[in-house]
């Protein structure tokens, strides 16, 4: 079964609606002033705090002081930092080592050429995904260059509702991410998050 990550949720309104709609991972973008998604460390936390069981928190990161995922990890605002900058080896590494908790760790790729993605295998992240870009662009990449991986990843980069079932029978990803497909006004909508965690569920689940 393919499972999905919800991205980029701010409000309490947002989690209300992550929490009916129950997909495997939501995603909160934690000190990132760059991005309209942006929400600081103790909002993250409590928007976490309000999620029903079962739904791993995830917090996105760029180029973020390792103490601050550390941090947030050890203390289970989160379940899993998803790095999304130009953090190497040394920063997981790094980061590993001050974990307490059990966790997991995602590292972001955009992925433009087949070197990319040789870089994105190499990872030693529990978790890889793969990108356009800078999170949020709403495009996608050259999903042919995903053909090579041989380890589980997350397909991200303008999925909506459009291509998701195509994108999952083509690509096969371990797991899907999607955050401004969502949106209307600049705003979750939760009738296509809804829409988008049955798309995927329901091709998912299908023979072949």
């Amino acid at each position: 079964m393919v499972k999905i990550k919800l991205c980029g949720m701010s409000r309490m309104e947002d989690i209300a609606a992550v929490n009916e709609i129950h997909p495997d991972f939501c995603g909160f973008v934690i000190e990132v002033p760059k991005s309209r998604r942006n929400v600081s460390a103790a909002k993250a936390e409590q928007l976490s705090a309000a999620l029903a069981p079962g739904i791993v928190p995830v917090g996105v990161f760029v180029n973020a002081p390792v103490d601050l995922a550390a941090d947030l990890l050890n203390r289970g605002v989160i379940g899993a930092a998803q790095l999304h900058g130009q953090e190497d080896e040394a920063y997981i590494s790094s980061l590993r080592k001050r974990i307490k908790a059990k966790a997991q760790l995602i590292q972001a790729f955009s992925i433009r050429t087949k070197e990319d993605v040789l870089r994105a295998a190499k990872s030693s992240a529990d978790l890889i995904l793969l990108d356009q870009g800078s999170g949020g662009s709403g495009r996608t990449f050259d999903w042919s260059l995903a053909g090579t991986v041989e380890r589980p990843f997350f397909l991200a980069g303008g999925l909506g509702s459009g291509n998701l079932a195509e994108a999952i029978r083509r690509v096969k990803p371990w797991a899907v991410d999607l955050s401004s497909a969502l949106e209307t006004d600049g705003y979750k909508d939760p009738q296509k998050m809804r829409e988008a965690v049955q798309i995927v569920r329901t091709t998912a689940g299908e023979p072949g």
